[in-house]
């Protein structure tokens, strides 16, 4: 997965950065820890500026965070219950997933987006219970902002720092990623398998 990673920033720029970010905020095994610090990397090596990385970065990160902020906003939680019943198998969420997720986002509010974008995993599902409590878009974005900024400054910062070191730690980072990847594909069939909807819709 690295080298892929590496690929797509050295032939695509900041471009490559920002789509990089977009996916890894709509598809969350593709993992900011192994994108930003090779862009942080990159950036100390001279190939980019370290400001841009952290832009691109961010933007990427805050488009992906609209879609799932958008599509919650835009259904409401009554549709979104029911579009689990139909289609919950395939993403493996449950209208008990929901009602959790829309409860601790109703006790912890804007601490929780604030939080919840500099933890891997809830950086991205924080958007849907945000969107389903219908946060005001100008809080949601403008807390999520400051999260993912500080999120994606210490990656970049932390590739830039280790710019040295960089070619040990990725021999050791990168069959940890792979092993997050394979980890997350199997929970997810086993949570494909075992889902079951709560309520009769028939």
């Amino acid at each position: 997965m690295s080298d892929w990673i590496i690929n797509t920033i050295t032939d695509w720029g900041y471009f490559g950065i920002m789509m990089l970010m977009f996916v890894e905020n709509v598809f969350p095994p593709i993992p900011s820890e192994l994108i930003m610090p090779f862009a942080g990397y990159a950036a100390a090596d001279g190939r980019l500026n370290p400001l841009g990385v952290l832009l691109a970065g961010t933007a990427g990160s805050m488009l992906g965070t609209s879609v799932w902020y958008g599509v919650a906003r835009l259904l409401g939680i009554e549709r979104f219950r029911l579009l689990c019943n139909f289609f919950g198998r395939f993403a493996t969420i449950s209208e008990a997933d929901i009602d959790m997720a829309v409860r601790w986002f109703d006790r912890y509010g804007i601490w929780a987006v604030l939080i919840g974008r500099l933890i891997p995993a809830i950086r991205t599902l924080i958007s849907v219970p945000a969107g389903l409590a219908a946060m005001p878009v100008g809080r949601f974005f403008a807390i999520s902002l400051i999260g993912t900024t500080v999120w994606t400054g210490l990656l970049t910062f932390s590739g830039f720092l280790l710019h040295e070191s960089y070619p040990v730690v990725e021999a050791y980072v990168d069959p940890v990623s792979t092993g997050v990847v394979i980890l997350a594909v199997l929970i997810y069939l086993y949570r494909f398998i075992t889902w079951k909807p709560i309520r009769d819709i028939g």
